[in-house]
């Protein structure tokens, strides 16, 4: 006869793990410089997502608020 156990868990029933915080990276000049650049070469945002070690998110917001046309938003 095989018995079956409960998953072994560390928390309670009705506690949540805690979220990691994510640490803000400041934008420097040669990081818009290079966005800038990319852009106007038309490197896609995933491509240059990974180069900067950015989100893509990231790098449409800061793209938008410099004025500047990146990936499909052209």
């Amino acid at each position: 006869m095989i018995t079956l156990t409960p998953p072994v868990t560390t928390l309670k029933e009705h506690e949540v793990a805690k979220k990691t915080k994510s640490k803000r990276k400041e934008y420097t000049k040669v990081d818009v410089k290079l966005l800038k650049e990319h852009s106007k070469a038309r490197t896609p945002v995933a491509k240059l997502s990974k180069l900067m070690k950015r989100s893509e998110g990231s790098l449409r917001q800061k793209a938008r608020s410099l004025g500047v046309g990146l990936g499909h938003q052209r």
